[in-house]
């Protein structure tokens, strides 16, 4: 996989977001922030999120408080902005929360 790096327009990203239930564009980042059952299920989310991550050679921002998951995204070689790579992350990231929430 290897999406594109480009910087989104505003119109692209407020597009995106459509799609992207409960996410939010602020500060040149698209952000989340998941509640799990308690810290254990934060925990596995984080690492099959990491997965993915790193097999699109993406590094997002994570952060932990007991259940609770944020995420941000921005593509750091495009200037610290939000590109399709980011976009394709987060819809992997709500699948995954799709499938938690499912089983």
């Amino acid at each position: 996989m290897n999406p594109n790096r480009t910087p989104l327009t505003e119109t692209r990203i407020q597009e995106a977001l459509a799609t992207l239930p409960g996410w939010t564009h602020r500060d040149d980042r698209l952000e989340k922030t998941y509640e799990l059952a308690d810290f254990r299920e934060a925990v596995g989310f984080i690492v099959r999120l990491a997965f993915e991550a790193d097999r699109m050679d993406h590094h997002p921002e994570l952060t932990n408080i007991y259940n609770r998951v944020g995420v941000a995204l921005q593509t750091h070689d495009a200037g610290n902005q939000v590109t399709e790579m980011d976009v394709q992350l987060a819809r992997h990231i709500e699948k995954l929360a799709g499938e938690r929430s499912s089983s």
